[in-house]
């Protein structure tokens, strides 16, 4: 009997409480029968992010884990000051290569066929050949001086003959003359031949890979004319210039930024070492080498792009990833602050370059505010 009398209090309790009639002590219940307002039944019933009138946004936490939200705690510091520069890739100098006619011609396959853009070479591989061009007066004045040639070679070696018939009673120097003066005519015959009939090889400068090809079979080509370039894509360079003639005697390091055409949106990273900077001017600017260190870069010769360049000199403010940064309404550049668990505010910043991953913030945050680095640009599109 004990036994369901408790069974029955317990399911008495449990109903109360599941009809919401179930009551604390000392709770003022008065409003208990207004409604929400449409803002709060809003909030609490959508589960979708939303764009709040003071303009920052209400995102819920499984919405946040959907998107992939991902924030650091920055801290202002001092911070290496960065020089943003105009640069180019080009081939490393010690291993890039290039073809020019050495004179007019027209241009004949080797025993692959015409070079084509991205076939490895080899140094020293034949890639084609140039046979020299003539004009009708110049190659019958090289005929005719063949045949003047063979007829003095046919002379010396008739002479030759006699002379060892008649060894010892030839005294031996006059044969030896001969044999020379046979020899020299046979060299003098080549010669002649050759630029007559033989095509000169164009012979690979460098191992690599070919980046560029002018010219197709049978065309014909001017002296100093370029057919082919020749490049190792694992030893590419920057080429940059700076208008501080003191600039290279300060930088402590160097990166780059070269855009993707594959992905608008997205920039190539490239870390880069110093080589040296000329002494020389060009175009008012003083040109700086650099190497690239990245393996497998995605870059092509000719390609611009931004050169950072760090120096001894410093810089105070917050390091952020490029990545955080996103524009507002009115296109000024901002990062979004997580300011509460699901409410998001955009900070207007002014920011300068770092590398080409980081930039430094110098206005607009606190030290402990939390930045949003991934799924900034999915925070701007919610509206």
């Amino acid at each position: 009997m004990k036994f369901q009398t408790l069974s029955t209090l317990a399911a008495i309790t449990f109903a109360l409480a599941a009809n919401g009639v179930f009551a604390h002590g000392d709770e003022d219940h008065s409003q208990d029968g207004k409604k929400p307002t449409a803002a709060a039944v809003a909030l609490v019933s959508s589960s979708a992010p939303q764009r709040l009138a003071d303009g920052s946004l209400f995102v819920p936490k499984p919405v946040q884990r959907q998107l992939d939200i991902r924030t650091i705690a920055v801290r202002g510091g001092d911070l290496a000051a960065v020089i943003e520069l105009n640069g180019k890739v080009i081939p490393s100098p010690d291993a890039g290569g290039r073809i020019q006619a050495t004179q007019a011609g027209s241009v004949l396959p080797g025993s692959r066929g015409m070079p084509l853009p991205g076939r490895k070479v080899s140094k020293g591989e034949v890639l084609a050949y140039l046979r020299p061009l003539g004009g009708a007066i110049e190659r019958g004045n090289q005929q005719a001086q063949q045949a003047e040639l063979e007829a003095q070679l046919a002379v010396a070696t008739g002479r030759v003959r006699r002379f060892e018939q008649l060894e010892g009673a030839v005294p031996q120097k006059e044969i030896e003359a001969a044999r020379i003066e046979r020899d020299a005519l046979q060299k003098r015959r080549a010669f002649v031949s050759n630029s007559i009939n033989t095509a000169e090889p164009l012979i690979a400068p460098v191992s690599g890979v070919i980046s560029a090809s002018n010219v197709v079979a049978g065309q014909v080509v001017e002296m100093k004319e370029i057919l082919f370039e020749i490049v190792d894509p694992a030893r590419l360079s920057v080429e940059a210039l700076a208008y501080d003639a003191g600039l290279a005697s300060s930088i402590v390091g160097a990166s780059a930024l070269a855009d993707n055409a594959v992905a608008a949106d997205n920039a190539v990273a490239l870390d880069l070492k110093f080589i040296g900077g000329g002494r020389q001017l060009r175009e008012q600017a003083l040109p700086l080498l650099f190497s690239i260190t990245t393996r497998d870069a995605s870059v092509a010769v000719g390609q611009p792009v931004k050169v950072m360049v760090r120096t001894a000199r410093g810089v105070k403010g917050a390091a952020v990833p490029r990545q955080a940064l996103t524009k507002n309404s009115t296109g000024e550049t901002a990062v979004w602050v997580h300011a509460e668990a699901e409410r998001f505010v955009a900070r207007k910043v002014r920011v300068q370059p770092l590398d080409a991953n980081q930039v430094a913030v110098t206005e607009g945050l606190r030290d402990g505010d939390r930045v949003v680095v991934e799924g900034a640009g999915l925070l701007s599109q919610v509206r």
